[in-house]
């Protein structure tokens, strides 16, 4: 995913967590993507192409509701958001935004909600995978039929991690 657009700036900052350093990427006032650590640099082609912009309104914001989240004291991010992706991955991407915080699905389960058969697991998996704006988009709420964590794109100690930070939250 390339963030350089001609006419719209790119803007970027980093944050602390819990699961390391973040770097959210915004563009034309929404956030297009939030990036684990370690970063990729330019000219890679998920690198961000702009300026370091700390004192952004929306990155600020971006930065806070993350802090929130991770205090436990935020369950859902308000934030205005324009990942890019194919019809499918939005479509996935939108129903992972229907789990609840402190709830799982399993991939076949959002297949079903999508209106396919869990034949489509497989194609979920893989756009769930490719979510550019995790956390906020709660891909790691997603796992196996048998409970099972598996596949991150952060790595399955972040999920994991993510899980238990949830559900900590809720008892």
């Amino acid at each position: 995913m390339r963030t350089r657009t001609v006419g719209m700036t790119t803007m970027w900052t980093v944050t602390g967590s819990p699961v390391g350093d973040l770097r959210i990427v915004a563009q034309g006032g929404m956030i297009t993507a939030i990036e684990f650590s370690p970063f990729l640099a330019p000219p890679s082609a998920t690198a961000p192409v702009g300026d370091r912009a700390d004192d952004d309104p929306l990155l600020r914001s971006a930065v806070d509701q993350l802090a929130a989240y991770f205090a436990r004291d935020l369950k859902e991010f308000e934030l205005p958001l324009a990942p890019r992706g194919s019809d499918f991955q939005q479509r996935v991407w939108a129903q992972l935004r229907g789990i609840g915080y402190g709830e799982t699905a399993s991939y076949g389960e959002v297949a079903r909600r999508l209106g396919m058969t869990t034949v489509a697991s497989r194609a979920v998996g893989l756009a769930n995978g490719r979510n550019p704006i995790p956390v906020v988009i709660p891909c790691h709420r997603v796992i196996g039929a048998n409970g099972a964590l598996t596949g991150y794109a952060g790595g399955l100690e972040r999920k994991q991690l993510l899980l238990e930070l949830e559900q900590d939250a809720l008892f």
